[in-house]
């Protein structure tokens, strides 16, 4: 399966949403002291990326202005500077920017058409052709699998942060809300119109900087694409964690299960043995929270760290048959059942077959089979 980085965006806005005004000069939006934070994040990477239309109008250099900071990277065995994207679909491009001669390497991503319009006006930089259109997917996972990017900022613009994160491919949003006002509707704001699939954010942190306020966000609904997203990732972690809270069996696996709703609403949790009951499941106490037909369910995600189960002793119906009774039509899981107390259990193969559709993230199987390291699997 593919990969992405952990994508990270950033951002400094007005009070009414603005990025810049339409001056000449770019319009400071923070002070010092989140310049300096800024800085660090950027040491903390392995990639930033700014659009095309954001080199045109800031000609941004984007490097790691602290010494100790690329001396830390060094130490490290990484480089001085992160490696500098930029995407742009035409390919016109100023050679002269400060992008292209400042920092460390460089790396276009552009389509087949803005590739030959390189070749007629080359920057100092790589270039890799998407193909007839730009493709954020194969972009991200090209940034993984080949450059080795495992954490990517993108800082800009508004248009790049608007697609990434309408396609569910955000990790985290880091936002920096300034004490002013812009109010001229022909500036460029952080977030363009459409619809988005990410549902409410989740709030993990604020905090006062000089005059402005830092607020980081991360992705709550699951994702709706043909890879994990970051809420999926959040999910199946937390269900690994409620796997570690079940007491420990000589004869069951230990399992935690978290039912999502499509808008990223916790519906219920449960892990193996809760509440005294040695025999009851995870999924199967989770479900057991919610209403029988609550019209949520239909459009919810179990997460599991086990895959649901297909065959039991003790008690009539598996896990994979309550999920498929209760209408859920997405399961994400991290691990797939040993052998160890039943052969050829398949529960994900079942619910696949029964039309629900299954993702495995098998990143997080050591995590998942951490709580049952007694057992002999």
């Amino acid at each position: 399966m593919p990969s992405y980085p952990y994508v990270l965006l950033s951002a400094a806005v007005s009070l009414d949403g603005y990025l810049d005004d339409t001056g000449p000069d770019r319009l400071l939006l923070s002070g010092p002291a989140d310049f300096d934070r800024v800085d660090e994040v950027r040491a903390s990477v392995d990639g930033i990326l700014v659009g095309a239309g954001t080199i045109r109008a800031d000609n941004p250099r984007l490097l790691v202005n602290s010494a100790e900071r690329r001396a830390a990277r060094t130490a490290q065995g990484k480089p001085a500077y992160p490696l500098k994207i930029t995407v742009s679909a035409s390919g016109e491009l100023d050679p002269a920017a400060n992008f292209w001669h400042t920092g460390g390497e460089k790396v276009v991503y552009t389509t087949e058409k803005g590739a030959r319009r390189l070749r007629e006006r080359p920057v100092a930089a790589d270039v890799v052709a998407l193909g007839d259109e730009l493709d954020w997917r194969a972009l991200l996972t090209h940034l993984r699998e080949v450059r080795g990017v495992e954490r990517l900022m993108v800082e800009g613009g508004g248009t790049v942060h608007t697609q990434l994160l309408r396609q569910g491919l955000a990790d985290e949003l880091q936002l920096v809300l300034a004490p002013l006002f812009v109010g001229d509707p022909r500036a460029p704001r952080l977030f363009g119109p459409g619809g988005y699939q990410g549902g409410r954010l989740r709030l993990v942190e604020t905090r006062r900087i000089e005059d402005v306020v830092l607020t980081r966000y991360e992705p709550t609904a699951p994702g709706t694409g043909v890879l994990p997203a970051a809420a999926d990732r959040h999910w199946l972690a937390l269900a690994c964690d409620l796997a570690a809270e079940c007491p420990p069996s000589s004869t069951a696996f230990s399992v935690g299960a978290v039912v999502v709703a499509a808008d990223g609403t916790e519906l219920a949790r449960g892990h193996s043995r809760e509440a005294g009951d040695p025999v009851v499941h995870a999924e199967e106490a989770a479900l057991a929270k919610i209403a029988p037909g609550d019209p949520r369910l239909a459009g919810a995600t179990v997460y599991s760290s086990l895959e649901p189960c297909t065959h039991r002793a003790s008690r009539p119906t598996p896990c994979a048959r309550l999920i498929l009774a209760a209408g859920v039509r997405r399961v994400v899981t991290a691990w797939r059942e040993p052998d160890t107390f039943v052969a050829d259990a398949d529960g994900s193969g079942m619910l696949a077959g029964a039309g629900v559709d299954v993702l495995v993230l098998p990143e997080y199987a050591a995590r998942a089979a951490a709580p049952n390291a007694h057992l002999a699997l």
